[in-house]
């Protein structure tokens, strides 16, 4: 049996009701509140094929980061900053595993971007660099679905980068950061179109939290998306997009028009 402490975690849909769960197999053992709360305590087993997942965690804010990828910035033939890039989408953006991606009808062009997610387990403000990982409840996957033109349109983000079901998040929140050479990719309708490798972060997850902390306040549950791998894309209503992180998970989302 694996320990408590090493399984994936997040939340599930029971019988019309969200609750918050261990993955243990085929099955989820329910939580009374996040598997990051020191005084989680389990309250039941359900079988995994009976229930929904939701995105694993809800977070006050989510923030994102712009070029952190290498290969991405020579891809677009842009100078990496030497600070980070950052930028936030609404909790209102985030959506779970399946849950439709909305094209609206004010865009022509909705973009995929592949992400590690990583998720605050403990309130946290000018953390040190010696400190950041105990900070840390887990890595899940992400989608900064961005509407390209708008962003474009706009000179800045906050528009492009809003709109609901923007954000999704999942299946589950696992406990250790995926190695250098994970992959970080993105299919759509089962034809691989991005693909990176968290070793090909300009900024680290682990630094980009110390430097975040250093700007606002975190608070548990928060997610930092770290940035998008070369390839991405627009998306077409009917198609379904994947994001995988090796190690973390698999991401699914259908696609439709508003």
């Amino acid at each position: 049996m694996i320990a408590r402490d090493r399984l994936p975690f997040g939340r599930v849909l029971v019988d019309g009701e969200p609750r918050f769960c261990l993955f243990d197999g085929d099955e989820a053992r329910l939580l009374d509140r996040p598997a990051f709360a020191p005084e989680a305590r389990e309250t039941g087993v359900v079988a995994l094929p009976g229930v929904g997942l939701l995105a694993p965690v809800l977070p006050a804010k989510v923030v994102a980061v712009g070029l952190n990828y290498r290969a991405h910035a020579a891809e677009l033939a842009m100078e990496v900053k030497a600070e980070p890039i950052l930028f936030l989408k609404p909790p209102s953006a985030v959506i779970g595993p399946r849950e439709p991606i909305v094209l609206p009808e004010r865009s022509a062009q909705v973009d995929y971007e592949a992400e590690l997610a990583l998720v605050v387990g403990r309130r946290c403000r000018a953390v040190g660099a010696a400190a950041a990982a105990d900070y840390v409840a887990g890595y899940t996957c992400g989608n900064d679905v961005t509407a390209r033109d708008l962003q474009a349109l706009d000179g800045q983000w906050t528009r492009g980068k809003s709109f609901d079901t923007f954000c999704p998040l999942g299946p589950w929140i696992v406990r250790e950061m995926p190695p250098a050479g994970a992959a970080v990719t993105a299919a759509l309708d089962g034809v691989e179109v991005q693909r990176g490798w968290v070793g090909d972060m300009i900024v680290g997850p682990l630094d980009l939290l110390v430097f975040v902390s250093g700007i606002m306040t975190l608070e548990p549950g928060d997610v930092l998306l770290t940035g998008t791998p070369p390839g991405v894309g627009p998306l077409s209503p009917g198609q379904t997009v994947t994001v995988e992180v090796e190690g973390v998970g698999s991401l699914s989302n259908p696609v439709r028009s508003a």
